[in-house]
């Protein structure tokens, strides 16, 4: 199968990170030299070279002579055996060049092996001293099986690629059917454990777990390694793609699910048992493909469903979707269940994006995925809850028990918010959240949707970035809200509090301090005094600071109230 929906695409920073220069070359398809040298053995050769450098791959073959040749021309022999007799030897030597010097021009071409045959008992001594010292094999075979013994080790090389090609075109047509059958990214997930064994996962680009399968042992095994996050997210930012050198991590593999220039996420093969092999990893390359196939068929699928569902979530957030019972039924065969105590969760993120330098087509696609992050989080724990995402929000209607009160509301949104969020990592982007009063009627979504509105954005200015705020805790910043000039509220502040209004003193930070206590005190002097560690004299002076500056407040009703609105203002950020 041709990678179409698949090909790779330039990494950025809230990608998975790429196999980095420098890392050492992964295993490639070919047998083992551990198998040539049993081969060697029954040919009645001598094998010499320690055990720990029998664990190669090999994947061809070189004569001497060309080895040498593409050796000098700086090409890598990685994996390759080098077959030597002696007139071979003899051709590639002259007077200045030892076969130390041979040895050492192939180890830095880094041969796996070398084959000699038909040498001498001094030129054999020489050699295998040589090749000892540089850490390369040898493996010497009688001349009248040298034939034979090349025979089988191309036989071997050549059976164990014809497999792995049967192998991967068992794999295509598996994976295709799924397709072709309407299967889940789960089914996809549970045809690769049995070609892998272990378990396999399918995570969003920011490591989120949306689908996965394999035997309860396998994936616990896989959810205790380093590289999920406490929430259970995977580390895509630090999680390479591709095959993977011997180590410790070497028994997992992660490949990208791309189609065209987006990407899907990662499709991540783990196996407890052994290492993934670069065999195992083409083959998830090609089940990544039929992921990327099934996720853009969904997509498009979805896309249609999510029309009319947003357009129905619009009309009842509007107070356009009929009677209370028509919407109801509606809903109902949308999938949903409104007919219960809810309230409206409208969450946005904190970027500004329509003053980001991210082009139209970049913003689109991760309000898409943070509308994604949202229903995933929501529809795990109650499927019949609607969740949307709109162009600039996306909206909620979370179940609440018919007794909650707003700390229990809070709690159950909380859950949702944390799990959305994780721990900030993968190119999340930071979001605010605003909660509405529950509601008992379907007729109640207008006026809660608009709670819910306020709650955001009041919620952002009052805590900054990040905030979830319900609507009963807004007070008097609800109405200030309203005020649709900011320049108005600025003046207000400045004629109200004067130069207090400004940092242009270090004092002025601790003066609005002082007479933000006094006004929540009552003017209780003693009390202030108490709150902030003043002596009470101090406290005395500041007070009459403060009214040289902003007049009698501690005798003016009407003033402490202009005040402290002034206050509640300077307060709100982004005015």
């Amino acid at each position: 199968m041709v990678k179409v929906a698949n090909d790779p695409t330039l990494t950025e920073g809230d990608l998975p990170a790429v196999s980095r220069f420098g890392d050492p070359e992964p295993e490639v398809s070919g047998i083992s030299l551990r198998l040539i040298a049993g081969l060697a053995a029954t040919a009645h050769g001598t094998v010499r070279a320690g055990a720990a450098h029998l664990d190669v791959s090999v994947d061809g073959t070189s004569p001497l002579r060309a080895a040498l040749r593409d050796a000098a021309a700086g090409a890598r022999l990685d994996h390759r055996i080098v077959l030597a007799d002696a007139a071979a030897l003899a051709a590639g030597l002259d007077d200045e060049v030892r076969l130390d010097t041979v040895v050492t021009q192939l180890c830095a071409a880094g041969v796996a092996g070398l084959v000699v045959s038909g040498l001498d008992g001094e030129a054999t001594t020489e050699l295998v001293a040589s090749a000892e010292t540089a850490g390369l094999p040898v493996l010497e075979i009688p001349l009248e099986h040298i034939a034979t013994f090349t025979t089988e080790v191309l036989s071997a090389i050549l059976e164990h690629q014809t497999a792995t090609l049967r192998r991967l075109e068992d794999a295509d047509r598996a994976l295709v059917q799924i397709v072709l059958a309407g299967g889940s990214l789960d089914d996809l997930c549970e045809q690769v454990v049995g070609f892998l064994d272990g378990a396999a996962m399918v995570t969003t680009t920011d490591g989120r777990v949306i689908a996965r399968a394999g035997s309860p042992r396998e994936l616990a095994a896989a959810e205790a390694l380093d590289c999920f996050d406490r929430t259970g997210r995977l580390l895509t930012e630090a999680e390479p793609t591709g095959p993977r050198p011997d180590g410790p991590n070497a028994n997992r593999a992660a490949v990208r699910i791309v189609a065209g220039h987006l990407d899907h996420g990662l499709l991540v093969a783990f196996c407890s048992q052994r290492r993934l092999t670069l065999d195992d990893v083409r083959l998830l390359e090609r089940a990544a493909t039929v992921a990327a196939l099934a996720i853009t068929k969904d997509s498009a699928v979805s896309a249609v469903e999510s029309k009319y569902r947003a357009e129905f979530l619009r009309d009842a957030l509007a107070g356009r979707a009929g009677t209370p019972v028509d919407a109801v039924a509606h809903a109902r065969s949308l999938g949903w269940d409104i007919d219960r105590p809810l309230v409206v969760v409208v969450a946005e993120t904190d970027e500004d994006d329509d003053r980001s330098t991210r082009d139209a087509e970049e913003v689109r696609f991760l309000q898409q995925r943070f509308a994604r992050a949202w229903t995933h989080a929501v529809t795990v724990r109650d499927a019949a809850s609607p969740v949307m995402g709109f162009s600039r929000e996306v909206v909620a209607l979370i179940a609440v028990p018919a007794s909650a009160d707003t700390d229990h509301v809070m709690r159950i949104v909380g859950d949702y918010v944390r799990v959305v969020r994780g721990d900030g990592g993968g190119g999340r982007r930071s979001f605010s959240t605003g909660v509405s009063r529950p509601i008992s009627s379907v007729a109640g979504l207008p006026q809660a949707y608009d709670e819910a509105l306020s709650a955001v954005t009041v919620g952002r200015q009052m805590h900054g970035d990040g905030a979830v705020t319900h609507v009963d805790g807004l007070g008097i910043y609800r109405l200030l809200a309203l005020i649709p000039d900011g320049a108005d509220l600025r003046r207000f502040v400045h004629e109200s509090l004067r130069e207090l209004a400004t940092d242009d003193s270090p004092e002025y930070a601790g003066l609005r301090q002082t007479l933000s206590i006094l006004i929540d005190t009552n003017m209780n002097v003693a009390e202030t005094a108490r709150l902030l560690f003043f002596h009470y004299n101090t406290l005395r002076y500041r007070i009459g600071k403060l009214e040289k500056i902003l007049g009698p407040f501690t005798t003016d009703a009407d003033l402490r109230l202009t005040l402290a609105l002034a206050l509640k203002i300077h307060q709100m950020r982004g005015i």
